[in-house]
């Protein structure tokens, strides 16, 4: 947030036909002094601010260029770009330098902390432990003065996250116990209740949670096969493919998009894993095939079934308007990591040509 006052003393005083001399013997400082505030060289004393609104007829706000609108919509520019930039450096630079500019802002409060303490899952407790005093200030500013549910939940998880750090294991899950929902009580649940069950209503809601829901799962049969320590990377990948096939199988006897959703995601987990977690190129470009594969079908039937649709909601505005589009273009443009190492192999290039 860029400080104006400077620029509009010059404008104001300008706009009166009043000299710099005028105005610093009206406010009893030197022509030097009132030159340096044009400049932004330096700002005028705290207490000339109300004595300089007076005198140009002004209110405080309009002096030192506060609007609330304008800063509004340069802080939501700033959480766009940087959801586009989250996951690499550019995006670290872009909330620290946010952080410092709009340090009251809750949402930038809440991205800057869980970007510097590495998100939401595999947190190093180093870094947790050194910026501990930072992290607890903010979430006690969230907690104290933030309505916004999502971003209480998140001070609270990042509590929970540092006293696991600090070896407190216990009361950290106490956190989750006492401030976090079980699964029975969740929005999607209680929603699917409101509707008595022979309504089309109720039947949407049931079929959009069913969607959610085997989303959620598949992610987690993904990770309890690639994390399972019994088996190599090999048969990891071959459980992958296995699993893939009898899922997009199933969905081709019974038309039933809740056998995509779940060949997608379960594919797109285990092809993530593979990528950063030691897969070769070839196994990560033999799973990325199929689950390009899957998604593009999973995203046709989203045009016929609305309960399929509304169920990628929550994954916000620019990937649930084209998954499948999402996924091809955060391989395709990718600007680091694995992800570009893997553009320079032509096998990986002709799959992703393959399906664009």
């Amino acid at each position: 947030m860029e400080m104006t006052i400077g620029a509009n003393i010059k404008r104001l005083r300008t706009a009166k036909n009043i000299t710099q001399e005028q105005l610093s013997v009206a406010m009893n400082v030197t022509c030097a002094a009132v030159s340096k505030w044009e400049r932004s060289e330096t700002y005028p004393d705290i207490t000339l601010l109300q004595p300089l609104a007076y005198f140009f007829g002004v209110t405080l706000d309009e002096l030192m260029g506060y609007n609330q609108e304008k800063i509004q919509a340069e802080i939501d520019e700033i959480i766009v770009l940087y959801r586009q930039h989250w996951n690499d450096k550019k995006g670290r630079e872009i909330i620290v330098k946010a952080y410092k500019d709009y340090p009251n802002d809750y949402w930038i409060m809440h991205y800057y902390m869980w970007n510097v303490g590495g998100d939401l899952a595999d947190n190093d407790p180093a870094v947790l432990i050194a910026h501990k005093g930072e992290f607890l200030a903010i979430c006690e500013r969230i907690l104290e003065g933030c309505t916004e549910e999502s971003l209480r939940l998140g001070a609270w998880n990042m509590r929970a996250k540092i006293l696991h750090a600090e070896g407190k294991t216990e009361e950290a899950l106490e956190i989750y116990k006492t401030k976090f929902t079980d699964w029975y009580t969740t929005s999607g649940q209680k929603t699917e209740q409101l509707f008595a069950k022979d309504t089309s209503e109720y039947y949407f809601h049931v079929q959009k949670n069913m969607y959610e829901l085997v989303d959620f799962a598949a992610d987690k049969l993904g990770r309890t096969v690639f994390f399972n320590p019994f088996l190599s990377m090999d048969e990891k990948v071959e459980h992958a493919l296995q699993y893939g096939k009898l899922m997009l199988d199933t969905f081709e006897k019974t038309e039933e998009a809740f056998f995509l959703m779940l060949a997608s995601s379960f594919l797109g987990r285990m092809e993530n894993d593979l990528c950063y977690r030691g897969g070769t190129d070839e196994q990560v470009i033999a799973v990325m095939d199929k689950h390009l594969y899957v998604t593009k079908k999973n995203e046709d039937m989203r045009t016929k079934n609305e309960a399929l649709n509304r169920a990628f909601d929550r994954y916000g505005e620019a990937i649930s308007g084209n998954f499948f589009k999402f996924n091809l273009d955060y391989r395709a443009n990718a600007k680091g990591g694995r992800r570009a190492e893997l553009l320079k192999n032509p096998d990986y290039c002709a799959v992703l040509d393959k399906y664009k």
